[in-house]
């Protein structure tokens, strides 16, 4: 008798929700899940549409026009370099910032990671704004460069030191929570059977943090390729020159140029478009890996 009354009276088993807190009424259930889809449909497909209409809407040889200008191909081409150059960088960046915060103890630790999310807190205007006055003609560093003829702001370089700025926390943020997790343990039992430090990353702690690493990268790129305020400010909008797809897109458009501006502009949401797959197949390559280990 005992044994049913505490069966009856104990708490349903960790990680299995209640009935109370499952079960809702069929008005709520739909309700909720209308109020989503006009969410996602005003936010994100509408919008969408919209681009793809508009960029068709002179036909498809003004379209094609648009896209094979030599300005359009020099932003094309501006745009993937910086991302080629500023991903890379980042990755580094990353997996050293989350090893060292991840796997040991030091002084001013906190103090690195709060400055690894100072790029979520500042606008990227004001961070284009800081290396024009850092490397600008009159900044503190750009007479040193200028004097030896290298352009940094309204240049390639400075385009790239921008987007490196405003994209380095996504992958030290992905891969730190993660590293945390996982411990040290791993390593440590490495280090002690006599394996180097680079056989203990390659063997031991990459295979355990490459699907979260491949997300950060996806995540970095896609920034990286439509960063605007901070390339607004460093690039110096020459045309043909340092103009990336976003500020061609922009110049297009003022300009009244509207279905050139839409067909630059769906050059980047196809982009868009690919990076999303590519983070779904990494999401589901990492979950099919979870459970096959569980």
């Amino acid at each position: 008798m005992a044994g049913s009354v505490a069966a009856r009276t104990a708490p349903p088993p960790a990680g299995r929700p209640t009935a109370a807190a499952t079960s809702e009424s069929a008005a709520v259930k739909w309700l909720l899940i209308a109020v989503a889809l006009l969410f996602i449909g005003l936010v994100l497909i509408l919008p969408l549409v919209t681009v793809f209409t508009q960029a068709f809407k002179k036909g498809a040889d003004v379209f094609l026009a648009a896209i094979v200008e030599k300005e359009a191909l020099s932003a094309v081409r501006l745009t993937l370099t910086t991302a080629l150059i500023a991903v890379p960088l980042n990755t580094v960046f990353g997996i050293a910032a989350a090893w060292a915060i991840a796997k040991f103890s030091f002084r001013g630790k906190q103090l690195l990671v709060t400055l690894i999310d100072l790029p979520f807190a500042i606008s990227p205007v004001i961070s284009g704004l800081i290396f024009v006055l850092l490397f600008g003609a009159q900044g503190w560093f750009g007479p040193f460069f200028i004097d030896r003829g290298i352009p940094v702001i309204f240049a390639l370089p400075g385009i790239v030191i921008a987007t490196v700025f405003v994209t380095f926390p996504f992958v030290a943020r992905e891969l730190i929570p993660l590293m945390q997790a996982q411990g040290s343990q791993e390593e440590e039992a490495a280090v002690s059977l006599g394996a180097s430090g680079w056989t203990v990353f390659w063997r031991v702690t990459l295979p355990n943090i490459k699907w979260g690493l491949l997300y950060g990268i996806i995540l970095c790129n896609a920034r990286a390729m439509g960063e605007f305020g901070a390339v607004s400010v460093v690039s110096g909008h020459i045309r043909g020159e340092t103009n990336t797809m976003p500020l061609h897109v922009e110049i297009l458009y003022n300009e009244y140029q509207f279905a050139a501006s839409f067909a630059v502009a769906s050059l980047l949401v196809l982009l868009a478009l690919v990076t999303l797959v590519v983070k779904s197949v990494v999401e589901w390559k990492h979950h099919q890996s979870t459970v096959q280990t569980e």
